[in-house]
């Protein structure tokens, strides 16, 4: 079974969208990246999310996005 990249529970920083088994909301990651930090400084500040969660989450998004211009 493949292991959940995010998650969402009304207990968990008020159901804000988190990577699955942290409290870092996924919007912290977007932001990051739209004032110019690397993923690599996202990543330092958040050491409980790990390359994998980002890089999976990213990937997803991108899917989302070009599903939803087709």
């Amino acid at each position: 079974m493949k292991k959940a990249i995010i998650s969402r529970n009304p207990a968990v920083m008020n159901g804000a969208l988190v990577f699955a088994e942290t409290r870092v909301p996924v919007e912290i990651l977007i932001q990051h990246i739209v004032s110019g930090d690397s993923l690599d400084k996202f990543l330092e500040d958040f050491p409980t999310v790990s390359r994998e969660q980002a890089v999976s989450y990213l990937k997803m998004t991108l899917e989302v996005a070009d599903a939803r211009a087709a």
